[in-house]
């Protein structure tokens, strides 16, 4: 019995060896930013290194209206579970966004973008939501620029997080936290 559990561990050592082995041949077997010498010829030329300089803390403030009913809503519902009715949560709702980012808190405000994307009920016991959505920017100095956010919105904190994990245009590589406070 000790012989065949020393043979598992000693077999599941070398398998974890090769797989690190693996994964730092992998990592360092080519230039970072780089493709491999030979997959160069699919794309006929060698790519650019990524080339990261300073970076910029950007603060914005706007605010997001997600009008879900009346004659123009901007967050509609796209599916339910069949208990959603019964849950006190919206547990198993999905809803799809295209909501207006204005530059004061009413919706009549100047426009500066829009906020695009899918949030769902996913907590059963609290009103929490699932949001994936991109922040489009339409006007002033971030137009065609946008952020993407992903995360959890407990929606009754005061304060609430949501990781940014990208963006384009002067908001490339964006990352850290997007901070939403209490509502005025």
């Amino acid at each position: 019995m000790a012989s065949s559990l020393f043979s598992k561990k000693s077999c599941l050592s070398q398998l974890c060896l090769l797989i690190l082995l693996f994964l730092c041949s992998s990592a360092f077997g080519t230039k970072p930013g780089h493709l491999p010498r030979n997959q160069l010829s699919k794309f006929g030329f060698e790519p650019p290194m990524l080339v990261f300089g300073k970076e910029n803390v950007t603060h914005l403030h706007f605010y997001f209206h997600d009008i879900v009913s009346g004659p123009k809503p901007t967050a509609i519902e796209v599916a339910r579970a069949d208990s959603t009715n019964k849950s006190a949560t919206g547990f198993g709702a999905v809803v799809m966004i295209d909501d207006p980012l204005t530059e004061g808190s009413e919706v009549t405000s100047k426009l500066i973008g829009r906020a695009q994307g899918i949030y769902a009920s996913a907590a059963g016991e609290e009103v929490g939501l699932l949001m994936t959505l991109n922040y489009v920017f339409v006007e002033g100095k971030y137009k065609g620029s946008t952020l993407s956010i992903l995360g959890r919105k407990t929606v009754f904190s005061g304060v609430r997080e949501m990781a940014i994990v990208g963006g384009s245009g002067a908001f490339r590589l964006a990352r850290l936290c997007l901070g939403q406070g209490p509502y005025p």
